[in-house]
């Protein structure tokens, strides 16, 4: 069966849903309902858009093998994208002011003011953000205003890789419509969360590996904007298998979909502070 999205990523990922003890019949069943579910329509298309692909840091997390991954499904989409393992493209303020998105993982690492200066200021004039696990959500410890534009910053996966559920809390956006709760053996992030975030999946924690942040809700996928640009993140992602779980493997394409769009479409409003008072 042949089907718009379907690469040889899919099959990687059916392989790694069968080493997890689901057939690849089941597999491909569960991929082509989650897509079912949110019509390509009513998120932003990747056709002739400018891409850049932005990789390197800790190489614990495989980054070249996720740049190569996202490259293979982007251009299979139509999208023009540009790769680059280093951050000093990020200075050249020509090029940054013609993407139309950037799709970053980079764990830790350090990043100069003049190159995390072209990061914001194409982000914040409507160039949108994309990403997952540490290649987002753990770069660039010693900088504040890149969290700021993130909305999140990694503080510990107690436990290691272990067994967790996410939650979907809000299955009427695109992003997570259709995906419904799942099961995963990886990295539980606890993260550090700008509480304007739109939250659109959670965990869980357990007491398990730390008692203080037993019953603790955290989010896993938010969508938000800096600026007029659109940030999208998944905390999930630590290894290539991951992916092969048809959830996240939708939400993260949706997400970057969705990212793609702020210099098309009109800002969305739905801010509401988990913490705000009456």
């Amino acid at each position: 069966m042949a089907y718009s999205g379907l690469t040889k990523w899919y099959v990687v990922a059916f392989l790694a849903i069968v080493a997890n003890g689901f057939s690849a019949n089941q597999a491909e069943a569960q991929q082509l309902r989650i897509m079912a579910a949110a019509p390509a329509s009513e998120l932003p298309t990747l056709k002739g858009k400018k891409i850049l692909i932005v990789y390197g840091g800790w190489e614990g997390h495989k980054p070249g093998a996720f740049a190569e991954r996202m490259n293979a499904w982007l251009e299979e989409e139509g999208a023009m994208v540009t790769v680059s393992d280093s951050l000093g493209i990020y200075t050249d303020e020509t090029f940054m002011s013609s993407v139309d998105l950037i799709l970053q993982y980079w764990t830790m690492g350090q990043i100069t003011k003049e190159q995390e200066a072209g990061l914001l200021k194409a982000v914040k004039n409507g160039t949108g953000l994309a990403g997952c696990h540490g290649g987002t959500g753990d770069s660039f410890r010693n900088n504040t205003e890149y969290q700021y534009m993130v909305g999140g910053q990694w503080v510990a996966h107690p436990g290691g890789e272990i067994d967790y559920r996410v939650n979907i809390t809000d299955a009427d956006d695109p992003v997570a419509r259709g995906v419904g709760d799942f099961d995963i053996h990886t990295e539980q992030y606890y993260m550090h969360v700008d509480p304007n975030v739109k939250v659109l999946a959670t965990t869980t924690f357990t007491g398990e590996a730390d008692s203080w942040i037993d019953k603790a809700v955290m989010p896993v996928a938010w969508k938000k904007y800096y600026g007029q640009g659109r940030v999208f993140y998944l905390s999930i992602g630590h290894s290539p298998g991951t992916f092969g779980v048809p959830e996240v493997w939708a939400m993260l394409t949706r997400g970057i979909r969705w990212a793609s769009g702020s210099k098309y479409l009109p800002k969305e409003e739905w801010i509401r502070p988990a913490y705000g008072g009456r």
